[in-house]
């Protein structure tokens, strides 16, 4: 081999070399690219309602909840719950539940009020003697007669419950007539009157020893016009409360 040959393989091989050391040197230099991020995290989203929203006290509710992208749910007074569902409640007062959804994205809150309607108490109890008034109807009398009518019974039924509920009372049963026919006579039969009323209240178990009896006649009437409407009015027996 001429020394000409020789150089210029070497030079071939220098050259070979040289791209060689370039390749390997561009090949250590390249950057791998970042990774992508990771996708941000949903917000929870949360819904309470009342059904009804107004009650009586004593009433119960119904709160009806939804929640998403939720790990941690809770009403406040009633504790961990679902993340969707519904619970009755009988709250004592008016009461405003809260809702708190937890998530990797946050929290969110939501409420919903119920209101308690409470019946505003009397300041004043009614007496004996207004209750006497409002439940202790009188009877009345056909002319002339002494005995009760038929439409008497369920009025001496009435009269007789109210006091066997209320034995403390006594009662003071007047006789009345109308205006016809003499003073004596009308005395009697207002007597005879009273008497039959407290008899049929003792035969339902009145004791005889609340009951007075008074026979006005025709001396105290209730209605002072002559014509049948008011003789009625008048052939009455009046009951009144005994102190």
């Amino acid at each position: 081999m001429t020394p000409d040959k020789i150089k210029k393989l070497a030079l071939l091989a220098i050259l070979a070399g040289a791209l060689s050391l370039a390749g390997c040197a561009k090949k250590a230099a390249k950057v791998t690219p970042p990774a992508p991020p990771a996708p941000a995290s949903t917000a929870p989203t949360a819904t309470l309602a009342a059904n009804p929203s107004v009650i009586q006290a004593g009433q119960a509710s119904t709160l009806t909840w939804q929640t998403a992208n939720a790990s941690q749910v809770n009403i406040e007074g009633l504790g961990t719950v679902p993340a969707s569902g519904s619970r009755s409640v009988t709250p004592g007062m008016s009461t405003t539940y809260t809702l708190t959804a937890k998530g990797p994205g946050g929290t969110n809150d939501a409420s919903a009020r119920v209101t308690v309607n409470t019946p505003v108490a009397s300041s004043t109890q009614p007496s004996d003697e207004d209750l006497f008034a409002r439940n202790v109807k009188d009877l009345y009398f056909d002319f002339n007669k002494a005995d009760l009518r038929s439409d008497d019974v369920p009025v001496v039924q009435n009269d007789e419950s109210f006091l066997a509920q209320h034995s403390s009372i006594k009662v003071l049963v007047e006789g009345h007539c109308d205006d016809r026919g003499s003073e004596e006579y009308n005395i009697a039969l207002g007597a005879s009157r009273a008497e039959s009323a407290k008899e049929a209240l003792v035969q339902r178990g009145v004791s005889a020893e609340r009951i007075r009896t008074v026979s006005y006649g025709k001396e105290k009437p209730f209605c002072t016009e002559d014509n049948e409407d008011c003789w009625q009015k008048n052939r009455v027996d009046h009951f009144a409360f005994d102190r």
